[in-house]
């Protein structure tokens, strides 16, 4: 760990203490101007490190930049042995967490990044990624389920965001089937689950969890393509939110995946599905049609009537559903 990266770690550990040079030099093991050096580098990063003259150095309060420390400090329950990788910028980080996870990476090792140039979503779609606003994170899971139970790894994620949302903005999100996650009528967050099977048993080798959440909305806003269909889970800047919104999904992820049967979770889910007893259309490939929801059954296949008044469960895969008045 080098000079930068534990001025980090004790900056994030004496949040709103202020720390003098000479102090930070001893506690480091370097010079005083090879901490200047790395505060003047972790302010390049977007880290507003106040300094004090006489006094010495603290981060600022309103803060909110990503950071393994800052991220680790958060975690709790099953999230305490997950593994923080904290970069500012990556193409993907499903790409670089599938490829961590072929080499052998444990459960609950955890991709984390600033923004994504190539994030993905589901269908082949792109997933908008900005930088300094967004929390992009991929969670590792090696849970011991057949291919046919993956989707709950998906709804899992889905109850975990709008959990870890809840916990740390005292705001209530709701889910469309089957994982995007929305607030006031705005997808805030998108997951995109990919996983390898084993040939030989049908079971899950390992899943890497994509989870792309709206932070704050990107300078600027957002682009005509995505107005009215893109929010933010807030409008103003929280102190240290995103470490703590990615501390809290992984934990809470990685707690719900103890159980993927759980019917406390079934519970949640269907508390927030979005929708319920509204009209929608279901569209899967070329066949659409109209029809009210219903709910979710047990295995989280979406339940729908027909105008025929006939009821039926939709399974997930190449299927979008919209409410009949967008």
């Amino acid at each position: 760990m080098n000079v930068k990266q534990k001025l980090i770690e004790l900056f994030e550990n004496n949040r709103n203490e202020t720390l003098s040079g000479e102090e930070l030099a001893e506690r480091l093991g370097c010079s005083r101007a090879a901490v200047w050096k790395a505060v003047k580098a972790l302010r390049s990063e977007g880290y507003a490190i106040d300094a004090a003259s006489g006094k010495g150095y603290c981060l600022a309060p309103e803060t909110d930049v990503l950071s393994t420390a800052g991220v680790e400090k958060y975690l709790s329950g099953k999230g305490k042995e997950a593994v923080i990788d904290v970069r500012q910028s990556v193409d993907s980080t499903n790409n670089v967490l599938r490829d961590m996870a072929r080499a052998g990476a444990p459960e609950g090792t955890a991709v984390i990044s600033a923004m994504q140039t190539g994030g993905k979503g589901r269908l082949g779609r792109s997933f908008f990624s900005p930088s300094n606003t967004g929390l992009y994170l991929s969670l590792l899971l090696r849970p011991d389920t057949h291919a046919a139970d993956s989707v709950r790894i998906t709804t899992a994620a889905a109850v975990a965001v709008a959990r870890a949302i809840f916990k740390c903005t005292g705001q209530s999100p709701q889910i469309k089937w089957v994982n995007d996650v929305y607030l006031r009528g705005l997808k805030v967050c998108g997951i995109l689950t990919e996983a390898a099977f084993s040939l030989e048993s049908g079971g899950l080798d390992y899943a890497v969890v994509g989870i792309g959440i709206n932070v704050y909305e990107p300078e600027g806003g957002f682009s005509e393509e995505l107005k009215g269909i893109a929010g933010a889970v807030l409008e103003e800047r929280q102190e240290d939110l995103r470490n703590r919104l990615a501390a809290e999904v992984i934990s809470e992820l990685l707690n719900c995946c103890g159980d993927l049967f759980s019917e406390d979770m079934l519970n949640d889910y269907r508390s927030r599905l979005m929708w319920k007893g509204e009209a929608i259309r279901v569209i899967s490939g070329r066949t659409e049609y109209p029809c009210t929801l219903l709910g979710v059954d047990d295995s989280y296949a979406l339940l729908v009537r027909r105008e025929d008044g006939s009821e039926q469960a939709v399974s997930s895969g190449e299927i979008t559903i919209r409410r009949l008045d967008i």
